[in-house]
């Protein structure tokens, strides 16, 4: 079937679909899923797709163009075309959605379903009536935990089957742990099942993180064991207490007022999306991941936060009351309210999350420059194209900056980037001619068209962006050199303001701000500093010249060969003017020593 007959049957399909919600899914012509979607209703969100392209971005395009046919289901309500979205995506990872870039398992502290249980730590969620917690994005601590346990109570580590029948028939024996006070021996019958499943109990308040109803309770039972006289116990009991304090306190707390929440925050780079979620428990974090998604389409931020939301959900359990964001989600999650905090505590916490998610999206950007330099070039200069809107990738990006002293010993510094890095052989130094006195706009005019002029006779390509390193008026005065030469539209041309890192576009009245962490900003910023590191060592190089210069060569009947002779033997012109007469006279003769003798003596 050709391409408009197909696009016709689907259109004509869409005009069939209900306004319920429900979930649909793209195929192509091999019939693979490339996108499983969810929506209010089915049909108003369907026929965006295929009614215009103008809304569309240009990677939506490409994937409309390869849909073949599509498939819908109808559901009750919103929620559950969430869960069977989630689910179907899972499934069938389709190419055009949002993935989650993370393919760990992680562990789970295990209360087995057994005769006088074990603890364990397990990778594997078997539903065998078991208890599982977890499951914990740090291992270390699923550890601690386990460690915590093994110290507070007397747990059988061994793989008996402890049936009744076995106790019984068996003729176990202890063994080392019981010697050495870390088993009760239910094995022989030692402990009593009843007595056994107390610990448990109290063993399941430490792994849901209400340690302060456990820490309550045992006080209790010091309190009456110390009135019975049992001495022993209540002294036990009062080094567990504080080994579980001691314990928790290394544990991050955030607030004592803050009881139990989940944390989610995310920061976004081209198509990755970056995310941290925290759950926080009586005031602890005991939760903490982060994560990477991948998106292949232009997603809205709030669906971005809403699949983060329903990962965490399915990897950690059921969520808690309150949802801590920096902006909503897309969707209502039932028994959970959203909380975008504006102020106090609450804030801290999600600055805390924000700050995670920055240096995760840093470390990964990092570890892509180094294991794929290749595809973080590209990444980056995409970046680039994006947030500036440029019409090719900037390959070629050159930047200005001017140096002076109140119009004395002007120069200014032109430094290329050549696929997002330096490319010092390119860089240059412009001593200014035509400009007398400051007067910073001439002088970013003349080099300007200096510059470019040069170019254009050479045949020598041009560069994609120039970047200036000023205001406005620096920015108007190279664009008229641009539009002398007929470049205005061949070259974007842009300012960096140093007060705000504003970024200044020729005709437009507002200036950009771009996130201070985003790749666009760096590269700038990094152009502009470059720029004025390499222009301000010209400008020292001259400066110092020509005041070499203007003092000896101010001393009347001394010559050009005399004054290099006097630098190249006492490196200064403090040097000349310390020096003896003697010394002097060995370097240009007597009459000469006089005249540079006299000329400082007299104090000219």
């Amino acid at each position: 079937m050709k391409s408009k007959e197909i696009k016709d049957n689907i259109r004509d399909r869409v005009k069939l679909l209900p306004s319920l919600p429900g979930v649909y899914r793209f195929y192509n012509k091999e019939g693979t899923i490339i996108y499983v979607g969810k929506a209010k209703s089915l049909k108003n969100r369907v026929s965006q797709y295929f009614l215009s392209e103008e809304g569309l971005s240009a990677k939506t395009r490409v994937m409309v163009s390869k849909i073949d046919h599509f498939e819908h289901t109808i559901v009750e309500n919103e929620s559950e075309a969430l869960l069977l979205e989630n689910n179907l995506i899972k499934e069938h990872q389709p190419r055009y959605n949002i993935l989650l870039k993370d393919g760990k398992t992680y562990p789970w502290i295990c209360i087995k379903n057994e005769h006088f249980p074990r603890i364990m730590l397990t990778r594997r969620f078997i539903r065998d009536g078991s208890f599982y917690y977890g499951p914990y994005s740090n291992v270390s601590y699923a550890y601690s935990l386990i460690e915590l346990i093994g110290t507070l109570f007397a747990i059988r580590n061994c793989k008996l089957v402890l049936s009744p029948e076995n106790i019984k028939t068996k003729n176990y024996r202890p063994c080392l742990s019981y010697h050495l006070g870390k088993c009760k021996a239910p094995c022989i019958g030692a402990q009593s099942p009843d007595n056994y499943n107390l610990q448990i109990d109290k063993i399941k308040l430490i792994l849901k993180g209400d340690t302060a109803s456990l820490v309550k309770e045992m006080k209790k039972e010091m309190s009456l064991a110390a009135k019975e006289l049992r001495f022993e116990d209540a002294h036990a009991l009062k080094e567990k207490i504080e080994i579980l304090g001691r314990h928790y306190s290394k544990s991050m707390v955030v607030s004592q007022n803050i009881t139990n929440v989940d944390v989610f925050s995310i920061v976004f780079e081209n198509n990755l999306a970056f995310g941290n979620y925290m759950r926080v428990v009586n005031g602890s974090v005991v939760q903490s991941l982060n994560v990477e998604f991948k998106l292949p389409l232009e997603e809205e931020q709030s669906a971005v936060l809403t699949r983060f939301i329903v990962e965490m959900r399915n990897k950690f359990g059921p969520l808690s009351k309150e949802l801590i964001t920096s902006f909503a989600p897309d969707e209502v999650f039932e028994n959970s309210r959203v909380n975008i905090p504006q102020r106090g505590e609450k804030l801290n916490l999600l600055e805390l999350s924000l700050k995670n998610a920055r240096l995760f999206k840093l470390e990964k950007i990092k570890q892509e420059e180094i294991l794929r330099p290749e595809e973080h070039k590209e990444r980056i200069l995409n970046s680039i194209r994006k947030d500036l809107d440029l019409k090719e990738l900037p390959v070629h990006i050159e930047c200005f900056d001017n140096s002076n002293i109140q119009g004395s010993f002007a120069v200014s510094a032109c430094v290329v980037f050549r696929d997002g890095v330096p490319s010092k052989q390119d860089y240059r130094h412009f001593n200014v001619k035509k400009v007398v006195g400051a007067n910073d706009f001439a002088t970013m005019k003349e080099v300007v068209n200096r510059r470019y002029s040069r170019l254009l006779s050479e045949g020598s390509t041009l560069p994609q962006l120039v970047v200036i390193d000023g205001g406005r008026g620096q920015v108007n005065a190279a664009y008229e050199a641009l539009s002398e030469l007929g470049l205005e539209k061949d070259i974007q041309l842009l300012g960096i303001a140093k007060r705000l890192e504003e970024l200044i576009i020729p005709g437009d009245p507002h200036p950009l701000f771009l996130d201070k962490n985003s790749a666009t900003l760096r590269v700038i910023m990094n152009l502009r500093d470059e720029a004025h590191r390499f222009g301000i060592t010209h400008h020292r190089n001259k400066r110092s010249k020509g005041q070499i210069e203007s003092e000896l060569r101010s001393i009347s009947g001394l010559g050009e060969k005399s004054e290099q002779k006097l630098l190249s033997k006492f490196h200064s012109v403090k040097g000349v003017k310390s020096a003896s007469f003697d010394d002097l006279k060995e370097v240009v003769g007597q009459k000469t020593a006089n005249i540079i003798r006299n000329y400082f003596k007299s104090g000219k």
